[in-house]
């Protein structure tokens, strides 16, 4: 095996709870559906086997959202096995289980995830090399993205080409290179991608799109993953995966036979015509940026253990302790301007009484829980924009009044707790939308961890009302945030709306992300050395939904 180990690559910047709950949850995902736009690009760099031609765009559209399932609370810890992924992937369930731990610093600023690229010749083991080192690796949430998802719309002649084995699609002209770049910055940047779902069989995108979000290390895999400067220069490690050409030759004709319906005839013509001569001309020159050479493929354990020591040494300088850094920083004494405090009314006063009281039992915890869950909600929604509309009474005369100037209000709740505030905001909105975080608190590391998330596919255009129902450091709050900027809603729509605060987390909060409306009916001073808020309330989803130890 040779290895080149050319460049480091480039260095990054190094929930909540009051006790979070740690319930976890099965969801359902929504489908994903987007409007793709195909885009032409090629870089010519050395004479060509022929060409795959223009490819016209062809849009496509639609809409499918998921029913609610019926969701069972267990307690969980996250403990990843080397056995298996931590993802479970069902026909339209997702579960997650082990949780994605912060990818940004306390300021709230995205630490880039690792990007491996992984090039080769035509059925060389590729995917397995990269499932392999994936394997190897044994961390959560890594996003594996192939080139074969980024085949241009054939036309109508197109499509005849390719029934008769005479389409290229080994040619750089037959990928929309322009799209891989921007989709691998886009999942760089810590963005959601709608990544192009190819059928090999009839030669079409499908109507659907499969949504990518999230990864601490991105696998992008192809047989011309190193043509496009525009993509090699996002790549932190480049990987080419060097099999003999006979065996790629048995390899490819197994594939499509046996998978995409070839014909043998068919497969042979398009190997010598197309595959062989666009190894020669593009793929093998390529062989120049890789930093590691992978002989053999898959059955190379020592380079894919070399390759997956080296992506962990990046990972571990990339880690940090979030909600240690977060429970310990100092600020001023001014209160940021972000902070909507409810004023210190009697009748405030009078239902924290209740629920701070250890002696209040269950059913009035909740009723008066929930008294102040909704003037939470009714004071959020007077900071919103108003215009002035007049109207005309029974009477006949004419009332000038205000109305909200948006009629796209989302919540969304942090589970578990931020969920009890949700009948609150659907009372006092009509048809509102909801979406749902589920963030735990790994025991074993302290850190927040993201689960599971379903929002609405186009939540950048709504305001936010994100729900909490404590918020001690601030480390789930932040990390629910940073979610909801990765999806491309702006800071200055989302309202983080809780019942009870600490000092320092809405101080962490307002440091990292100033535009954020602050909302709640206390702020109490600091949190115990087990992140509990001082005085608090106690766990409050314990109390809220009965799950308090039975020794309490």
């Amino acid at each position: 095996m040779s290895g080149r180990f050319k460049q480091d690559p480039p260095s990054s910047a190094s929930s909540d709870s009051g006790g979070e709950e740690t319930a976890t949850r099965q969801m359902e995902d929504e489908e994903s559906t987007t409007d793709i736009g195909e885009m032409e690009g090629s870089h010519p760099t050395s004479p060509r086997p022929p060409s795959a031609g223009p490819h016209p765009q062809t849009p496509t559209q639609g809409a499918l959202r998921s029913p609610r399932s019926r969701r069972q609370r267990t307690t969980s810890q996250s403990q990843p096995s080397r056995s298996r992924e931590p993802i479970l992937r069902g026909r339209r369930r997702t579960i997650y289980t082990a949780g994605r731990p912060p990818w940004y610093d306390c300021q709230g600023q995205l630490v880039e995830p690792f990007v491996i690229g992984v090039c080769g010749g035509s059925a060389s083991g590729k995917t397995t090399v990269a499932r392999k080192i994936i394997e190897e690796l044994d961390v959560p949430w890594v996003t594996l993205l192939s080139l074969d998802s980024f085949y241009k719309v054939l036309s109508e002649k197109q499509h005849e080409e390719a029934a008769r084995n005479e389409y290229n699609f080994d040619h750089p002209d037959a990928f929309d290179f322009e799209l891989v770049a921007k989709t691998l910055l886009r999942l760089k940047e810590g963005k959601k991608v709608e990544v192009p779902i190819y059928n090999f069989v009839t030669h079409r995108r499908e109507t659907k799109t499969k949504t990518m979000y999230g990864a601490n290390v991105i696998i992008f895999e192809g047989i011309l993953a190193f043509y496009s400067p525009d993509v090699l220069k996002l790549l932190d490690m480049k990987v080419f995966v060097d099999t003999d050409s006979d065996e790629r030759l048995v390899r490819r004709l197994q594939r499509d036979i046996a998978e995409r319906g070839r014909e043998l005839d068919g497969v042979l013509k398009q190997y010598f015509k197309f595959v062989k001569p666009a190894f020669d001309y593009y793929i093998a020159p390529s062989m120049v940026h890789a930093d590691i050479i992978v002989p053999r493929g898959g059955e190379n354990e020592v380079a894919i253990n070399l390759i997956a020591q080296n992506v962990m040494t990046q990972l571990q300088q990339r880690g940090f302790k979030l909600r240690e850094k977060l429970a310990n920083a100092n600020f001023g004494i001014a209160r940021p301007n972000s902070l909507h405090l409810l004023p210190s009314t009697p009748q405030i006063r009078g239902l924290h009484t209740f629920i701070r009281n250890k002696d209040t039992p269950r059913d009035e915890f909740i009723f008066y829980s929930k008294r102040l869950i909704r003037l939470v909600i009714e004071h959020a929604l007077t900071l919103l924009p108003f215009t002035d509309v007049t109207v005309e009474t029974p009477q006949g005369i004419p009332y000038e009044g205000k109305r909200i100037a948006t009629e796209k209000i989302c919540g969304v709740s942090i589970l578990r707790a931020g969920e009890t505030m949700e009948n609150a905001l659907c009372e006092v909105l009509k048809d509102v939308r909801i979406g749902k975080i589920l963030i735990q608190t790994n025991l074993d590391t302290g850190e927040p961890e993201l689960y599971y998330l379903r929002l609405p596919k186009d939540i950048k255009d709504y305001h936010i009302f994100l729900m909490d129902a404590t918020v001690a450091t601030g480390a789930a709050a932040i990390m629910a945030i940073r979610v909801l900027l990765d999806h491309e809603v702006t800071e200055e729509h989302i309202s983080l709306c809780s019942l009870l605060m600490t000092e320092q987390g809405v101080h962490n909060i307002a440091y990292a992300f100033p535009k954020v409306r602050i909302v709640t009916t206390a702020v109490d001073p600091c949190v115990n050395e087990k992140f509990y808020i001082v005085p608090g309330i106690g766990n409050f989803g314990d109390r809220y939904f009965g799950t308090e130890p039975s020794d309490q």
